[in-house]
């Protein structure tokens, strides 16, 4: 039984590191989503402008800037 108690542990590995990449995926589509809507006064006070916030919302949901 000790043999079957490992390969569960090994089996839920890969679908907790997916599951972890999909949230993430949700978390930076909304993100950019907020980011979008934001209006010019407050992009100004965040230190971006218009063109930034183009330039990352067009920016597929798979690309993640912290991605090691």
């Amino acid at each position: 039984m000790k043999g079957q108690k490992g390969y569960v542990l090994i089996a839920k590995q890969p679908f907790s590191r997916l599951l972890q990449v999909v949230l993430r995926w949700q978390v930076l589509r909304h993100e950019r989503q907020v980011l979008a809507s934001l209006n010019d006064d407050a992009l100004k006070d965040i230190g971006l402008s218009r063109a930034d916030v183009e330039q990352e919302s067009h920016r597929h949901f798979w690309e993640d800037p912290l991605r090691k």
